[in-house]
C-alpha cells in the first residue's frame, strides 16, 4: 500500500473542507494535537468523520495520510517492504512511516477491520515513546512534534471479535461523532448538493425514518453521506422516488421486505 506522493506538498488539503462543528470537537482536536496526543473518532458510517479529518488537516496546515484499514491490511502494508526495483531491492516506506517522516497526520479509518497483529504496530507511536520500530531495516523512527494519528471505528455495529482492544484504545483521547441535528444537517445536504430547503427538509427526514429502523431490519440507518448523494441526483435530474431508492435504500439493505419498507418511506415524503 502506498500513499498519494513522497512530498508534503502533494498530501496538503489546500482549500478549506466544509465542515460544521456540533460541539467542541476542533478543540479537543487542536490541544490533543499540541499536546502530542492520539485522537480516537468514533461515530457511525457516514456521519463525517473523514471530512473532520480533512478540515483539521486543513487547520493544522499538516500533511494528511489516509488508510483505510480491511482484513488484509498486514503491518507490512503500514510500515513499508523491501521491494524489487530495476534489479535492486530497494525500501519503500509505508503510508504510516511516510507519514512519520514527513511531520503529517496519519488516519487510520475504521481501524478495527484490520489484522489484530497489525494494530500493534501503532501502539509504540501512541504513547509517550511515539517511535515506530521498523523491524526489517532494524531503523527506530522517532516522530517529531508535528506528527499526528488518529484512528476511527464504528461501535454501532462491531461484533465482539471486531472491538478495539483496550490496550489500544486507552492510549487515545476520544471524540465522540453522531448524525448532526435535523437543522443542520440540513444546511450540509443544501451546501453540499444545492438541492432546494424543502427537499433538505424531506430528504432529512427520510433519513431520521430509517435510523429508527436501526435493529429492526436495519443494521444502519441512512447517513448523512447518502443523503449527500441522493441530493445530488435529484438536483441532476433525477426523480426523488429513483433518487431516493437507488442512492439511500439500496445501499441501506439487499433484503425485499425491508426494500419495500424503505421505498414506501419515501414514496411517503416525496
Amino acid at each position: 500500500m502506498k500513499a498519494n506522493v513522497t512530498t508534503p506538498d502533494g498530501l496538503l488539503v489546500s482549500s478549506e473542507p466544509y465542515y460544521e462543528a456540533q460541539g467542541d470537537e476542533i478543540e479537543v482536536f487542536e490541544q490533543a494535537y499540541r499536546n502530542r496526543i492520539p485522537l480516537l473518532l468514533k461515530g457511525p458510517t457516514g456521519c463525517g468523520k473523514t471530512r473532520f479529518m480533512e478540515h483539521m488537516a486543513w487547520r493544522l496546515k499538516r500533511p494528511l495520510v489516509t488508510v483505510s484499514c480491511h482484513d488484509d491490511l498486514t503491518a507490512a502494508d503500514l510500515v513499508g517492504r523491501y521491494l524489487l526495483t530495476g534489479g535492486e531491492t530497494v525500501w519503500m516506506d509505508g503510508p504510516l512511516a511516510r507519514a512519520v517522516r514527513l511531520g503529517g497526520i496519519c488516519y487510520l479509518d475504521e481501524i478495527v477491520e484490520a489484522r489484530k497483529d497489525t494494530t500493534v504496530v501503532i501502539h509504540p507511536l501512541a504513547d509517550d515513546r511515539r517511535v515506530l520500530p521498523i523491524e526489517k531495516t532494524g531503523e527506530m523512527l522517532s516522530a517529531p512534534p508535528e506528527f499526528g494519528l488518529a484512528i476511527s471505528y464504528n461501535p454501532g455495529y462491531q461484533s465482539v471479535l471486531k472491538d478495539l482492544k483496550q490496550s489500544t484504545r486507552q492510549r487515545f483521547v476520544a471524540l465522540e461523532f453522531h448524525y448532526p441535528p435535523s437543522e443542520l444537517e440540513q444546511r450540509i445536504v443544501i451546501r453540499e448538493t444545492s438541492v432546494d430547503e424543502e427537499t433538505a427538509i424531506k430528504l432529512v427526514r427520510f433519513a431520521v425514518m430509517t435510523r429508527n429502523l436501526k435493529g429492526s431490519g436495519l443494521e444502519e440507518g441512512a447517513s448523512t453521506r447518502l443523503l449527500v448523494h441522493a441530493g445530488k441526483l435529484m438536483r441532476s435530474g433525477i426523480s426523488p422516488h429513483a433518487a431516493c431508492r437507488g442512492a439511500i435504500a439500496q445501499a441501506l439493505t439487499d433484503d425485499p421486505e425491508m426494500l419495500s419498507a424503505i421505498n414506501e418511506l419515501s414514496a411517503s415524503l416525496f
